[in-house]
């Protein structure tokens, strides 16, 4: 799978174990091998080799109703809940996507474990073909709002590892006031949607007559008509979960478009 989607899923996961022991507490990696049986009863995971990647925590755990849908998007959640929301989602989405399952197990004020199945390829397989990804490579500017630490991060290291220049910020406010000081160009502005203080609309709108040449693009874990909802249409949008490659190519796409 690709690097950048592994590092996002341990990274959730931990900043989640973290959250959940305010008061300290033991967090444990584990990986290991298993083979999943044809005749398995009640699995959803293809038969074959997998390898196994769980993080526990000793923390507050997760509220029975909650675990119940442990991978929905719940907005607003806190305290034992938070851990299912936007986080969990977006590991869930990235495991789907190469074919692995996750499972979670919690009590309340007794821990939470999540174990991730991914697809175990044979040695010989051969990697994608790294040109495509060096081509997407810039030098341009971009001010990226996102105000989950986890994902910011990850937006940062995949773009400037590609060259580009990389102002960020958590959330509109914070972004207004970084954009307001800056004394060069900004050429592209990636922003959640929904963050605390200002929202990714808001912030376009306020950062347009001091940048009107900068292209936007919109990132969000919310379906398309909830981000309709809340006023965002029209415009460049990529879901979350993404991989760097699908990050990358949409920013070239912009920014070429915004030269010719």
């Amino acid at each position: 799978m690709d690097p950048g989607q592994l590092e996002q899923l341990v990274v959730n996961l931990i900043l989640n174990a973290r959250d959940a022991m305010p008061l300290g507490g033991a967090l444990t990696i584990e990986t290991s091998e298993r083979q999943i049986s044809r005749t398995g009863r009640g699995r959803h995971v293809r038969p074959g080799r997998y390898v196994v990647l769980a993080i526990s925590d000793t923390g507050s755990g997760i509220d029975p109703d909650i675990l119940a849908h442990p991978f929905e998007v719940l907005p607003g959640t806190s305290g034992r809940g938070q851990r299912a929301g936007l986080g969990l989602s977006i590991v869930y989405g990235i495991v789907r996507q190469n074919g692995g399952a996750v499972r979670v197990a919690s009590e309340p004020d007794q821990g939470t474990t999540v174990k991730l199945y991914l697809p175990l390829h044979d040695e010989d397989d051969e990697p994608e073909p790294a040109g495509e990804e060096r081509s997407l490579a810039g030098t341009e500017t971009v001010l990226v709002v996102e105000d989950e630490d986890a994902v910011r991060e990850l937006l940062r290291k995949v773009l400037d590892e590609q060259g580009y220049t990389v102002l960020d910020a958590r959330d509109g406010r914070d972004a207004l006031r970084l954009a307001e000081r800056y004394q060069q160009p900004i050429h592209l502005v990636v922003t959640d949607v929904v963050m605390p203080e200002m929202g990714g609309r808001d912030l376009v709108e306020a950062l347009t007559p001091l940048y009107p040449d900068a292209s936007v693009l919109y990132i969000s874990g919310y379906t398309n008509d909830e981000v309709l909802r809340r006023g965002v249409s029209d415009v460049e949008l990529i879901h979350k979960p993404f991989s760097p490659g699908d990050l990358l190519r949409k920013v070239r796409q912009l920014l070429d478009a915004a030269t010719r």
